[in-house]
This record gives structure tokens, C-alpha cells and sequence, in this order.
């Protein structure tokens, strides 16, 4: 090992566990997946730093795997808090969006103007 290596592994353990912090006492929810999302981006640069010192290049393809599954993690779980209850109430994802997007259905209807709701009376009374 040399001590460039440990001077950048120390340096980058540092950021991991400043991040680790950030995790664990983030003030929202968001602050704490871009905690994560950056212990993850850490980790991989650990892999990587390991990887060129070692002269183990075989472990980059598992630096570039694991960040793809943090990348994919971080996106599934801003997913899962956007949408709030985990589909809780709906049987479908497709039902949860049709009826959340109902009332707005709703309001565009009521905005018809006096024109064709004269035209609507005039088609009823004629069939």
C-alpha cells in the first residue's frame, strides 16, 4: 500500500462517514437520499482508488455495477416518497392515476360555455 493510497482510501472514508451523518440527522427526507446517494457515489470511488492501486482492474466492473444499482435505488425511492402511500388504497397503479386525475376532469367540465349547452338541450329534445 502505498501512502497515496491511504491518504486518498482515509479521504474518501471521511466523506463516507460525513455523509453517513447526513443520512442518519437530515432535517427531510430528500436531504437523506442525497446522503445516501453520495455514500454511494463514495463507495464506488473506493472500489475504483482500490482497483488502480491494487492493479486489480477487474474490480472496476464492480464499481460501474454498483453504481448503475445506486443510481436505480436512488430514483425507486424518490419514486416511492413522491408518490406518497404506496398505493395503499388502489389495486392498480392505473386506478391510483385515473382517480387522481378525476377532478381535474371534473372542473373542465363545469367550465362549458352557455353556446353548447344550448346545443346539448337542442340534441336531447330532438332525438
Amino acid at each position: 500500500m502505498t501512502p497515496l493510497f491511504l491518504a486518498a482510501a482515509i479521504a474518501i472514508m471521511m466523506t463516507m462517514a460525513l455523509a453517513l451523518c447526513r443520512a442518519l440527522l437530515g432535517p427531510s427526507v430528500f436531504d437523506r437520499i442525497l446522503a445516501v446517494n453520495m455514500f454511494g457515489t463514495k463507495a464506488v470511488l473506493l472500489v475504483a482508488t482500490f482497483a488502480f492501486f491494487s492493479g486489480r482492474h477487474d474490480l472496476l466492473d464492480i464499481a460501474l455495477l454498483y453504481s448503475l444499482l445506486n443510481f436505480v435505488g436512488v430514483i425507486a425511492a424518490l419514486r416511492l416518497v413522491e408518490r406518497g402511500k404506496f398505493f395503499a388504497e388502489n389495486k392498480s397503479v392505473l386506478g391510483a392515476r385515473l382517480v387522481k386525475h378525476a377532478p381535474q376532469a371534473s372542473q373542465q367540465n363545469e367550465a362549458v360555455s352557455p353556446q353548447s349547452e344550448q346545443q346539448d338541450n337542442k340534441d336531447s329534445t330532438n332525438a
